[in-house]
């Protein structure tokens, strides 16, 4: 059998005329110059740097004019506004009533004290007070019965008095008529005098009685009024022993162990009033003496950002961090925590039309005193002056103009080069 070939399937191609050679030459010359027209300038900038950077390892910010807010970040954590603590009044073994974390109402006894001494110094003064009363109520009887006594000799003295007045005046009659001698009349005379005399003096006694009864009776009514109020200490001590919550919220902290014996003054536990929360921040000591009470601040939870203001400043500095307390001045966050870690932002100043760019670690770079201002690829280091700092932006008193663009990261891997080429 015979195999077909395939001659049938071949195609006459015509053939075409070739190129001019000069063509070939004009095509190199210009892609040499096209390739200098790219190239020269960046060979240009890279021979103007002292240092070449990849690009991608910088961060660029560009200066503007907007309003300018100054403020701290500060730390803080929820505290109760009212969390007081329970000392024991006096020494004896304690008796804890309820469990830490326990909810209680205002007036409840948490806990009890069992202090003899005491109780037995309270029931030696209240000895003293039956003591002292019986003795201030015996003395008001005898002073009523020395007043009935002196009455009594007074009223003896009138009658007296009495008698020997009409006794003198028969006597004048009788000496008128000479029915009696001189001696006689000048007796009932004598007698008016003496009379006189007695009724005088028993009333002037009866004064002075009078006096150093209601006397007497004063230093007693003191003296019992002191031991009723040092019975009444005593009674307020022992009543202290137990031990009541000063407010509604729940049992924090026991300091001491059920059934132990503690001393005077020693913390027995804490209540946490539950219905107000404030938040304690710590604000490093640079920044001390920009506080001041009223200072808005803003709290985050959870996302959100609550209003606040500063309500108390330390007045001591401890471990280079002063304290401080805010308290929400709308409505609070719910389900907040006792000691529960949130940010704070202090607003300590606010301007209008500041020049200023984005805080950056080239701050620390260059302590504030210049900048790496990019053109063209290039980042130039330029001298600068910086203002006040907050948060997130610095502001530029000198050496940049609004629209300037700057590198904000750190500089150290400039390694102080004055021309950096960006690649």
């Amino acid at each position: 059998m015979k195999i077909a070939d395939t001659s049938a399937q071949d195609e006459v191609l015509r053939l075409t005329h070739s190129k001019p050679r000069w063509l070939l030459p004009l095509t190199a010359v210009t892609g040499i110059g096209l390739l200098l027209w790219l190239v020269l300038p960046a060979v240009q900038s890279w021979s103007a740097s002292d240092i070449s950077v990849p690009l991608s390892r910088v961060r660029i910010d560009t200066v503007k004019t907007s309003d300018f807010t100054r403020d701290i970040s500060a730390q803080g954590q929820v505290v109760a506004a009212v969390s007081p603590k329970l000392y024991a009044p006096a020494e004896g073994t304690v008796t804890l009533l309820l469990d830490a974390g326990t909810e209680v109402k205002k007036g409840q006894i948490l806990a009890t004290l069992d202090s003899p001494e005491l109780n037995n110094k309270l029931q030696q003064e209240q000895a003293t007070l039956f003591s002292l009363q019986t003795s201030y109520d015996r003395q008001k009887i005898l002073a009523k019965k020395q007043q009935l006594t002196d009455q009594k000799a007074v009223d003896i003295a009138q009658v007296t008095l009495t008698t020997a007045d009409r006794e003198k005046r028969r006597a004048e009659q009788g000496y008128a008529l000479k029915a009696i001698s001189q001696i006689d009349y000048e007796k009932a005379r004598d007698d008016l005098e003496t009379a006189k005399v007695q009724h005088r003096h028993a009333v002037e006694d009866a004064v002075l009685n009078k006096e150093n009864l209601e006397f007497e009776l004063q230093s007693l009514a003191q003296a019992l009024q002191r031991q009723q109020l040092l019975v009444g200490d005593y009674q307020r001590q022992v009543d202290s022993l137990n031990v009541r919550s000063p407010v509604d919220g729940l049992l924090g902290n026991l300091a001491v162990e059920n059934k132990t014996y503690i001393i005077k003054n020693q913390l027995i536990l804490s209540v946490v009033d539950l219905s107000q929360f404030e938040v304690e921040i710590a604000v490093p000591e640079s920044y001390a003496n920009d506080l001041s009470i009223g200072l808005p601040v803003e709290v985050t939870v959870e996302s959100q950002v609550y209003a606040g203001k500063l309500v108390t400043i330390s007045p001591e500095v401890f471990e280079n961090q002063v304290k401080g307390r805010v308290r929400f001045t709308k409505d609070a966050p719910t389900a907040l925590r006792q000691n529960q870690r949130l940010a704070s932002r202090i607003l300590l100043e606010q301007r209008p039309a500041v020049l200023q760019v984005a805080r950056g670690q080239f701050l620390d770079s260059s302590n504030g005193r210049f900048a790496y201002l990019v053109r063209d690829g290039l980042a130039v280091k330029t001298p600068i002056e910086t203002g006040a700092r907050s948060i997130n932006a610095v502001e530029i008193l000198s050496g940049l103009k609004s629209g300037d663009q700057i590198i904000t990261s750190g500089t150290d891997i400039f390694q102080g080069a004055s021309t950096v080429q960006l690649n």
